[in-house]
């Protein structure tokens, strides 16, 4: 089964999990639960009453008390996760597969019909192909609420900056239906993120304002993820390995800031200084698989970041640095530097 970034699984015991990252082991799925089955759920699914695990935390606490058995410690990647086995998967969602689905219906709802608009119009404005760009979370799953947003999807190098380009161009244009957040959108938007990544909301502002891959779309919260294709791919599970070596505050500058558009987002570094915590070097690179770190800092901008240290072995080449991890733990952060 080849799973990436976007994609949905669904397990036999009825469990909806997010698909992470692009490796994966040969026999399992790196993923985490997202809608889970509750009597107490307020989304109604074909074959279930659902709810919805938002914070990192609060998915290891379901697992913990009903699949404790998906809780691995894996030694490639270095660290506890969850893991699915494929023998496990009941059902495998594709964004792509569900835009032609909103495409070849003649019965979608408010918000399906939303999705597919909001596609159509970056299509065009984009200028790229539909086989690029999919839809996925809970339009996906169909377990949406009333307060719902639209989870789109773009794939492929160049369909993606093609694709935030036109976003940029989109969101100056007050008829396209596309709106940047407000202060007091962002603020509700910081409300809730704060919940699991910690920044003053200045700092916040500063970073996300800037951001098109979000906003209003046609008075309906947009995020969009942007995912390298397979053929872009060259890494495979057991290439690189990864060890926790400590956790840290650094401050740097960003040297190149090319692949931070997509998930997993990458953010190469010079004139790195650790502030706290162990001083290793090199540290190379700021790496996220949390949408919400993506298009955080530019080409030369300074930034304050803290998150787990690793240590990146190549196997194949036997080359090692450090890299800092942002996304594992509330205290992780990363934001414009004041100095």
């Amino acid at each position: 089964m080849k799973a990436r970034e976007g994609d949905l699984i669904k397990t036999k015991s009825k469990v909806v999990f997010d698909v992470k990252g692009l490796t994966h082991p040969a026999d399992k799925i790196v993923a985490f639960p997202r809608f889970i089955p509750t009597s107490q759920g307020t989304r109604h699914g074909k074959d279930a009453t659902y709810g919805k695990v938002y914070s990192l935390g609060d998915r290891f606490k379901y697992l913990q008390e009903n699949h404790p058995d998906l809780i691995v410690f894996d030694p490639v990647f270095g660290e506890t996760m969850c893991e699915v086995p494929i023998t496990d998967i009941a059902e495998h969602y594709k964004p792509e597969e569900k835009l032609w689905a909103l495409r070849t219906s003649k019965d979608l709802t408010v918000l399906e019909s939303k999705a597919l608009q909001l596609a159509e119009t970056l299509k065009k404005e984009a200028k790229i192909p539909w086989s690029s760009i999919g839809i996925s979370g809970s339009i996906m799953a169909e377990l949406t609420t009333e307060k719902s947003d639209i989870d789109p999807l773009v794939y492929g190098v160049e369909n993606c900056r093609k694709a935030y380009a036109a976003l940029q161009n989109l969101l100056k244009d007050k008829d396209s239906g596309f709106k940047p957040y407000t202060r007091a959108e962002l603020q509700e938007l910081f409300d809730f993120r704060s919940k699991d990544t910690q920044m003053s909301f200045e700092d916040f502002v500063l970073v996300e304002s800037r951001k098109a891959f979000q906003g209003k779309f046609m008075r309906t919260d947009y995020f969009i993820r942007f995912v390298k294709d397979w053929s872009e791919v060259n890494e495979h599970y057991g290439d690189v390995c990864f060890k926790n070596s400590g956790y840290a505050k650094i401050t740097a500058k960003i040297a190149d800031s090319t692949d931070s558009l997509f998930t997993p987002c990458i953010y190469e570094l010079e004139n790195v200084r650790v502030v706290e915590g162990p001083k290793l070097q090199p540290i190379q690179e700021i790496v996220s698989f949390r949408g919400r770190f993506c298009e955080q800092a530019e080409n030369g901008e300074a930034v304050e970041a803290q998150g787990k240290v690793e240590l990146v072995t190549n196997r194949k080449s036997g080359g090692e640095y450090y890299r800092l991890i942002l996304g594992n733990k509330p205290s992780d952060y990363m934001v414009l530097s004041h100095v």
